[in-house]
């Protein structure tokens, strides 16, 4: 098979090394990928939410799929731009239509989608300018901390814990004020769950299903998960609290709904499921969906898949995944990332990256890198993500910490604490 591989982060490195692993890949294309993506299939200079250039490229090229990455291009609805062209409608897309893709572009369809279908989460209401007055009564209902989610896509910066009722008011009116954008046009407030979070991914044909490896990622900059909120700092797999009653639950409570839900309501979804799960008094509800996989935890996730990752993507795509066996790799996979000094504010690119060839009992994925005169500079806030199997966590992490300190690029950070909670 020929595969277009869509994105340039870290998971796409993952899935890129995973997918090169399959006797059924013929070509592997990555747009626009990074330094280490080249190194396993042919980079594309072609955004990832330019159609019509990936059009001309998947054509010109014969590409057989098209997996995507970020949520981005799901959300602008690229699956349905393939299907309702001539000439692209027989090249599978794997990701949701672009209705299926608001579970994670709108908080407010995700909550409301929950709610008819049964599917715990936290008590809610959404808010524009026009219902302000309804949204400050509601705020007032509830008990601090205070949960503020901007209703669109936010790079993963809009949500607002805030712990004083009066701030929470005026937080809220600065969002609907455009503090993010068109993204908290609308915002949604969410009474706040006290428990311990972890993310369970599904691949779903839109009828059958397969439940990959949980993982528990850690968002916040700082050591004990204090500071601001980044894209992801690290990952573990599997999580030492999700036993198989727990996960019974998730499946019962939350999966068969979920697919149900989206059967019942005639939306095309054909891809990843990422539930952002919190368990709460040993019960498991859903913060959030979002309509991809997640990173940093598909550097970990990827780790553990044993079988044919194209064999199950062709099991989405001609609709019989539910034929295809799952086999997980029962070892320990780690992740921790490295990012740039300064990082999630503003931060410097260009750095150079040295003793990438020292790394050794593990595996490197790039996320914001790029190669320039035979040298890997750096090129975004989480420059890499170094993933280690082992035994026990501990043996993992060991091997991450080992390599990561290898690493040299001017400002490098990473946190050492990674599943300090498990």
């Amino acid at each position: 098979m020929r595969i277009l591989l869509l994105g340039s982060g870290g998971r796409e490195h993952a899935f890129a090394w995973k997918i090169s692993q399959s006797p059924k890949t013929n070509k592997l294309f990555i747009a626009p990928g990074n330094a280490g993506t080249a190194s396993l299939g042919t980079n594309v200079d072609i955004a990832s939410n330019d159609f019509p250039s990936l059009k001309k490229f998947v054509l010109e090229n014969k590409v057989n799929m098209v997996l995507v990455g970020p949520e981005e291009p799901l959300v602008l609805g690229i699956y349905d731009f393939f299907k309702a062209d001539d000439d692209l409608c027989s090249i599978p897309v794997i990701g949701p239509s672009k209705i299926g893709a608001q579970l994670e572009g709108s908080k407010d369809f995700a909550k409301a989608f929950m709610l008819r279908h049964k599917i715990p989460t936290a008590k809610y209401f959404s808010v524009e300018k026009s219902n302000l007055s309804q949204g400050i009564s509601f705020l007032h209902s509830l008990k601090a901390p205070y949960v503020l989610k901007a209703d669109g896509l936010a790079a993963g910066k809009g949500v607002l814990i805030i712990d004083n009722l009066a701030e929470a008011e005026q937080e809220l009116t600065s969002m609907l004020n455009g503090r993010f954008g068109q993204a908290s046009e609308k915002v949604v407030i969410e009474e706040f769950l006290s428990g311990i979070e972890c993310s369970v991914f599904v691949m779903t044909d839109g009828k059958s299903y397969k439940i990959l490896p949980q993982a528990k990622d850690y968002k916040r900059i700082g050591e004990g998960e204090t500071g601001p909120n980044t894209g992801g700092m690290g990952a573990i797999s599997p999580v030492s609290f999700v036993d198989d009653a727990f996960m019974e639950k998730v499946e019962t409570r939350i999966i068969k709904p979920t697919i149900e839900g989206l059967i019942k309501e005639n939306i095309d979804y054909k891809g990843f499921i990422f539930l952002g799960l919190i368990k709460v008094d040993n019960e498991p509800m859903v913060i959030e969906y979002n309509c991809r996989m997640g990173d940093p935890e598909t550097e970990s996730v990827m780790l553990r898949i044993e079988s044919d990752f194209v064999d199950l993507l062709e099991g989405i795509s001609h609709n019989n995944l539910s034929e295809k066996e799952l086999k997980i790799d029962s070892r320990f996979a780690v992740t921790v990332v490295l990012v740039a000094g300064g990082y999630p504010g503003e931060y410097e690119k260009g750095k150079l990256i040295s003793g990438l060839e020292e790394l050794a009992d593990c595996q490197c994925f790039h996320a914001g890198t790029r190669a320039e005169s035979g040298e890997i500079l750096t090129n975004g806030g989480r420059v890499m993500a170094i993933s280690a199997y082992g035994n026990n966590k501990q043996e993992a992490l060991d091997k991450c910490f080992i390599n990561a300190n290898k690493v040299i690029f001017e400002g490098k950070y990473f946190r050492s604490d990674i599943g300090f909670d498990l």
